[in-house]
């Protein structure tokens, strides 16, 4: 499936917002987490940190979605401004804009996660390659990343 555009609030660690339109070509991780998940913070957010540092330099974009839903009052852009600094996240993260329809956010809905943490790999061709939830093996998904990353890219 071709994979949707992000539907963003706000962005944090980007200069300027990001779409997919403008990452064709890399590959891109969408890590999908909350602040207040346990799995998240244990698990899902230090991986998306590990593969930013080990393949943005060979074409990996990563970026965090931080996708509400649930606790809303606690979870302000304010408290995670916090979180980005206190867990010194240096990938973009954008704040999945909010449903007028229900607590499940936008981008969320568009790829039907399930919960948090959730990681999908976008190929360089735009499409979902990879659609993870839970937590995942390190090996595993590098693996898969890895695999993605040695596709020729497209044009």
């Amino acid at each position: 499936m071709q994979a949707p555009e992000l539907a963003v609030s706000r962005w944090f660690n980007t200069p300027s917002p990001i779409t997919l339109a403008d990452l064709r070509g890399r590959v891109v991780l969408l890590h999908a987490f909350q602040m207040l998940c346990p799995g998240c913070v244990a698990h899902g957010t230090p991986q998306a940190q590990r593969a930013h540092a080990l393949f943005h330099h060979a074409g990996l974009s990563v970026i965090g979605l931080h996708t509400v839903f649930e606790h809303h009052a606690a979870m302000t852009p304010v408290s995670l401004e916090a979180f980005i600094h206190e867990y010194r996240l240096t990938f973009p993260i954008g704040v999945d804009q909010a449903s007028a329809d229900g607590p499940i956010p936008l981008t969320m809905a568009r790829y039907e996660m399930r919960g948090t943490p959730t990681a999908i790999l976008i190929g360089r061709d735009g499409r979902v390659r990879h659609h993870g939830f839970g937590q995942e093996d390190d090996m595993a998904l590098g693996a898969v990343i890895g695999t993605l990353l040695a596709e020729p890219a497209t044009s």
